[in-house]
């Protein structure tokens, strides 16, 4: 699998773990140097918080039967009720079990004929997608260059040296 995404990064990672018979989290782990990294999914909360600041983003939940994206400012959330619960006043809303995170992922790579994509995926712990923010996009359809410099600093921070990147 590793020769097949090093040979060919830009393909939907979902219908390679379907194809393959194993989870996302497996398929992003075997992209090649430089275009991942981890962090413990204990920084999930760190990650919101960080994106809440970025501006318009694309929020992404993709499962076998729905692609569905959703485009504004990532709200600021909190714990209450077992959730990590969305502030009001985006598109962008919601309630998520952010404690069954398990892995952060920051991936940057070609997508679909696109120069570069930046997302940051919150993996659930039987590996597959919770949900991904992407950076956002100019109306040219190139990514924001600040949203790309909080990327980098977030995954500094989060993955750092000692964290694994494979």
């Amino acid at each position: 699998m590793r020769d097949r995404l090093a040979a060919a990064p830009n393909g939907v990672l979902e219908a390679v773990a379907a194809e393959t018979g194993v989870s996302l989290l497996a398929v992003t782990e075997c992209l090649p140097d430089g275009f991942r990294a981890f962090a413990p999914g204990e920084t999930a909360e760190a990650a919101m918080l960080d994106m809440a600041e970025w501006g318009t983003v694309t929020v992404l939940v993709h499962s076998a039967d729905l692609v569905l994206e959703c485009k504004g400012p990532l709200p600021r959330g909190q714990f209450g009720r077992g959730f990590y619960n969305l502030a009001g006043g985006s598109p962008i809303g919601g309630h998520i079990r952010l404690d069954r995170c398990r892995t952060v992922g920051f991936v940057r790579r070609p997508f679909m004929g696109s120069a570069d994509s930046a997302s940051v995926v919150f993996f659930n712990g039987d590996g597959e997608a919770m949900f991904k923010v992407f950076a956002g996009r100019d109306a040219a359809r190139q990514l924001l260059p600040d949203q790309v410099e909080r990327f980098e600093a977030l995954k500094a921070r989060l993955c750092g040296a000692e964290r694994r990147t494979d």
